[in-house]
Protein backbone atom coordinates (compact mmCIF):
# COMPACT_ATOMS: atom_id res chain seq x y z
CA UNK A 1 0.00 0.00 0.00
CA UNK A 2 1.72 2.91 -1.25
CA UNK A 3 1.69 5.89 1.47
CA UNK A 4 -0.97 8.69 0.52
CA UNK A 5 -1.32 12.21 1.83
CA UNK A 6 -4.11 11.39 3.68
CA UNK A 7 -2.77 8.22 4.95
CA UNK A 8 0.05 10.40 6.31
CA UNK A 9 -2.03 12.44 8.56
CA UNK A 10 -4.41 9.58 9.64
CA UNK A 11 -4.36 9.60 13.34
CA UNK A 12 -4.33 6.18 13.29
CA UNK A 13 -1.35 5.71 11.23
CA UNK A 14 0.04 8.13 13.47
CA UNK A 15 -0.66 6.40 16.70
CA UNK A 16 0.26 3.19 14.73
CA UNK A 17 3.75 4.66 14.12
CA UNK A 18 4.30 5.64 17.13
CA UNK A 19 3.25 2.10 18.73
CA UNK A 20 5.77 0.15 16.32
CA UNK A 21 8.53 2.66 17.61
CA UNK A 22 7.83 2.25 21.12
CA UNK A 23 7.36 -1.59 20.57
CA UNK A 24 11.03 -1.62 18.67
CA UNK A 25 12.61 0.77 21.27
CA UNK A 26 11.03 -1.63 24.17
CA UNK A 27 12.61 -4.80 22.22
CA UNK A 28 15.74 -3.21 21.32
CA UNK A 29 15.99 -2.50 25.69
CA UNK A 30 14.95 -6.10 26.31
CA UNK A 31 18.25 -7.51 24.25
CA UNK A 32 20.68 -4.74 26.40
CA UNK A 33 19.00 -6.49 29.33
CA UNK A 34 19.38 -9.92 28.40
CA UNK A 35 23.00 -9.23 27.34
CA UNK A 36 23.80 -7.29 30.71
CA UNK A 37 22.09 -10.39 32.54
CA UNK A 38 23.81 -12.66 30.39
CA UNK A 39 27.35 -11.39 31.56
CA UNK A 40 26.20 -10.83 35.59
CA UNK A 41 25.12 -14.91 35.17
CA UNK A 42 29.16 -15.56 33.76
CA UNK A 43 30.69 -13.20 36.22
CA UNK A 44 29.28 -15.27 39.23
CA UNK A 45 30.90 -18.53 39.83
CA UNK A 46 27.73 -20.74 39.23
CA UNK A 47 28.35 -23.74 40.34
CA UNK A 48 27.82 -27.05 37.41
CA UNK A 49 26.93 -29.89 38.37
CA UNK A 50 29.24 -33.07 36.06
CA UNK A 51 28.66 -36.71 36.08
CA UNK A 52 31.68 -37.09 38.44
CA UNK A 53 31.14 -34.14 40.78
CA UNK A 54 29.91 -30.30 41.06
CA UNK A 55 33.03 -28.08 39.90
CA UNK A 56 32.44 -24.21 40.29
CA UNK A 57 34.19 -22.20 37.55
CA UNK A 58 36.30 -19.58 38.38
CA UNK A 59 34.91 -16.10 37.79
CA UNK A 60 35.73 -12.55 39.03
CA UNK A 61 33.18 -10.92 40.90
CA UNK A 62 30.73 -8.69 40.01
CA UNK A 63 31.20 -4.91 40.31
CA UNK A 64 28.03 -2.97 42.09
CA UNK A 65 28.19 -0.84 38.83
CA UNK A 66 27.63 -4.26 36.24
CA UNK A 67 24.39 -5.08 38.75
CA UNK A 68 23.12 -1.31 38.67
CA UNK A 69 23.26 -1.15 34.63
CA UNK A 70 21.13 -3.92 34.95
CA UNK A 71 18.46 -2.70 37.03
CA UNK A 72 18.24 0.72 34.93
CA UNK A 73 17.61 -1.22 31.57
CA UNK A 74 15.36 -3.58 33.38
CA UNK A 75 13.57 -0.60 34.33
CA UNK A 76 13.71 0.86 31.13
CA UNK A 77 12.27 -1.73 28.99
CA UNK A 78 9.61 -1.53 31.37
CA UNK A 79 8.78 2.39 30.51
CA UNK A 80 8.86 1.74 27.11
CA UNK A 81 6.71 -1.40 27.35
CA UNK A 82 4.16 0.57 29.05
CA UNK A 83 4.33 3.93 26.47
CA UNK A 84 3.15 0.87 23.78
CA UNK A 85 0.65 -0.14 25.95
CA UNK A 86 -0.47 3.53 27.04
CA UNK A 87 -0.90 3.94 22.96
CA UNK A 88 -2.79 0.96 22.56
CA UNK A 89 -4.92 1.80 25.09
CA UNK A 90 -5.59 5.26 23.49
CA UNK A 91 -6.73 3.44 20.29
CA UNK A 92 -10.43 3.71 20.71
CA UNK A 93 -10.54 7.12 21.10
CA UNK A 94 -8.48 7.56 17.81
CA UNK A 95 -10.53 7.67 14.47
CA UNK A 96 -9.37 6.25 11.12
CA UNK A 97 -9.54 8.31 8.29
CA UNK A 98 -8.53 5.79 5.49
CA UNK A 99 -8.35 2.58 4.68
CA UNK A 100 -5.07 2.51 6.12
CA UNK A 101 -5.87 3.46 8.89
CA UNK A 102 -8.64 1.23 9.77
CA UNK A 103 -5.68 -1.59 8.69
CA UNK A 104 -3.41 0.17 11.56
CA UNK A 105 -6.00 -0.28 13.70
CA UNK A 106 -6.02 -3.97 13.72
CA UNK A 107 -2.22 -4.58 13.45
CA UNK A 108 -1.67 -2.75 16.72
CA UNK A 109 -4.97 -4.81 18.09
CA UNK A 110 -3.66 -8.27 16.78
CA UNK A 111 -0.67 -7.23 17.54
CA UNK A 112 -0.77 -6.42 21.06
CA UNK A 113 2.12 -7.66 23.26
CA UNK A 114 -0.15 -7.94 26.46
CA UNK A 115 -1.23 -11.03 28.27
CA UNK A 116 -4.84 -11.40 26.45
CA UNK A 117 -5.53 -15.14 27.70
CA UNK A 118 -5.60 -17.75 25.18
CA UNK A 119 -4.61 -16.07 22.07
CA UNK A 120 -6.35 -19.07 20.13
CA UNK A 121 -9.55 -18.05 21.64
CA UNK A 122 -12.13 -15.70 20.54
CA UNK A 123 -12.12 -12.91 19.44
CA UNK A 124 -8.22 -12.79 17.95
CA UNK A 125 -8.28 -15.52 15.45
CA UNK A 126 -11.04 -13.94 14.11
CA UNK A 127 -9.56 -10.19 14.03
CA UNK A 128 -6.71 -11.54 12.35
CA UNK A 129 -8.28 -13.14 9.24
CA UNK A 130 -10.31 -9.86 9.26
CA UNK A 131 -6.81 -8.02 8.98
CA UNK A 132 -5.54 -10.95 6.22
CA UNK A 133 -9.29 -9.93 4.49
CA UNK A 134 -8.00 -6.24 4.65
CA UNK A 135 -4.62 -6.58 3.33
CA UNK A 136 -5.50 -9.33 0.33
CA UNK A 137 -7.44 -6.57 -0.98
CA UNK A 138 -6.05 -3.03 0.28
CA UNK A 139 -2.66 -3.90 0.20
CA UNK A 140 -0.65 -4.15 2.83
CA UNK A 141 1.09 -1.08 5.44
CA UNK A 142 3.99 0.41 4.49
CA UNK A 143 6.91 -1.24 6.32
CA UNK A 144 8.23 0.19 9.70
CA UNK A 145 11.86 1.02 9.30
CA UNK A 146 13.19 1.94 12.54
CA UNK A 147 16.03 5.09 11.99
CA UNK A 148 18.92 4.74 14.17
CA UNK A 149 19.71 8.29 15.59
CA UNK A 150 15.85 8.00 16.77
CA UNK A 151 16.43 4.47 18.30
CA UNK A 152 19.47 4.77 20.18
CA UNK A 153 17.34 8.81 21.27
CA UNK A 154 14.38 6.64 22.75
CA UNK A 155 16.63 4.31 24.20
CA UNK A 156 18.70 7.39 25.85
CA UNK A 157 15.26 8.61 27.38
CA UNK A 158 14.31 5.78 28.49
CA UNK A 159 17.42 4.50 30.32
CA UNK A 160 17.61 8.25 31.46
CA UNK A 161 14.01 8.16 33.39
CA UNK A 162 15.13 4.66 34.55
CA UNK A 163 17.96 6.07 36.41
CA UNK A 164 16.04 8.83 38.14
CA UNK A 165 13.19 6.49 38.97
CA UNK A 166 16.05 3.84 41.05
CA UNK A 167 17.66 7.01 42.36
CA UNK A 168 14.19 8.06 43.57
CA UNK A 169 13.70 4.68 44.94
CA UNK A 170 16.95 4.39 46.65
CA UNK A 171 16.73 7.79 48.08
CA UNK A 172 13.44 6.92 49.64
CA UNK A 173 14.38 3.77 51.09
CA UNK A 174 17.79 5.03 52.47
CA UNK A 175 15.23 7.84 54.11
CA UNK A 176 13.12 4.90 55.41
CA UNK A 177 16.15 2.75 56.75
CA UNK A 178 17.54 5.67 58.76
CA UNK A 179 13.52 6.13 60.21
CA UNK A 180 13.48 2.72 60.95
CA UNK A 181 17.03 2.56 62.90
CA UNK A 182 16.29 5.82 64.72
CA UNK A 183 12.32 4.25 66.11
CA UNK A 184 14.34 1.14 67.08
CA UNK A 185 17.35 2.87 68.68
CA UNK A 186 14.79 5.30 70.64
CA UNK A 187 12.85 2.04 71.64
CA UNK A 188 15.80 -0.01 73.41
CA UNK A 189 17.39 2.93 74.84
CA UNK A 190 15.62 3.11 78.89
CA UNK A 191 17.70 5.73 80.30
CA UNK A 192 18.09 4.45 84.06
CA UNK A 193 15.97 7.31 86.31
CA UNK A 194 17.90 9.65 88.75
CA UNK A 195 18.91 8.33 91.78
CA UNK A 196 16.82 9.13 95.12
CA UNK A 197 18.30 11.51 97.20
CA UNK A 198 19.00 10.18 100.95
CA UNK A 199 16.20 10.56 103.22
CA UNK A 200 18.38 13.75 105.07
CA UNK A 201 18.35 15.54 102.66
CA UNK A 202 14.57 15.26 101.01
CA UNK A 203 13.21 17.32 104.13
CA UNK A 204 14.76 20.72 104.42
CA UNK A 205 13.39 21.10 107.35
CA UNK A 206 15.51 18.32 109.09
CA UNK A 207 18.47 20.44 108.29
CA UNK A 208 17.02 23.12 110.89
CA UNK A 209 15.88 21.04 113.28
CA UNK A 210 19.18 19.26 113.95
CA UNK A 211 20.71 22.17 114.59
Amino acid sequence: MAPSAATNHDPAMVLWAAWRRAQHTSQVLCRVQQRLETRIISNTGIQVLTPDEITKRPTSVVAPDGVRQYAVAQEAEVLAMTEALKLQDALPEVAALSLAGILAKLEVIVGADRDIGDPTDFPWPHLASVLRDLKAIAGDLPPYESDRSTTHADVARHLEQATQLLEAVETEEAAEHIRQTATSFAEISVFPKPAEKPAEFQDPSRCRHSR
